[in-house]
């Protein structure tokens, strides 16, 4: 006996003429809240920009960095939610989860040894790889459009 797929309640999002374009230009301004900050507090553990304290500067950027990886998350799963067949189906969309997941960790690691404190070769090593996974992310997600 076949069973019919669930009906999707957000399937309208895909297709309504102005909800997944919304939800695209929300998704590009969470990425650029968090890429934004890190890049500027990435580049201060890099030795850029010495006389700004960088505790202070922390404090201003990892909530704003939070809030840009809310806003991208949130609208993220929207999109997803509209379509969850497809985006599974497609390679590049699991690679691109797996890079936000390994960003995740290594921001996690990154805070859990005080590499704010630090600012030591691994902390400088974490902030390197941290703007690669989120480049390569931001590369993959671009590419999901062309699977």
């Amino acid at each position: 006996m076949a069973f019919a797929p669930a009906h999707n309640p957000f399937a309208w999002i895909a297709t309504h003429t102005y909800a997944y374009p919304l939800l695209e230009v929300l998704h590009i301004v969470g990425i650029a809240l968090l890429l934004g900050n890190l890049v500027l507090f990435e580049l201060r553990v890099w030795g850029f920009g010495a006389a700004l304290p960088i505790q202070p500067l922390a404090r201003l950027a990892l909530p704003v960095t939070l809030a840009g990886f809310a806003l991208a998350a949130t609208t993220g799963a929207l999109m997803f939610a509209s379509q969850p067949g497809d985006l599974i189906a497609n390679r590049v969309f699991v690679i691109k989860m797996g890079l936000v997941m390994l960003a995740g960790l290594n921001a996690a690691s990154f805070h859990a040894r005080g590499g704010v404190a630090r600012l030591d070769r691994l902390a400088r090593l974490q902030t390197l790889l941290s703007l690669g996974i989120w480049l390569s992310v931001m590369f993959c997600g671009r590419w999901i459009a062309y699977q």
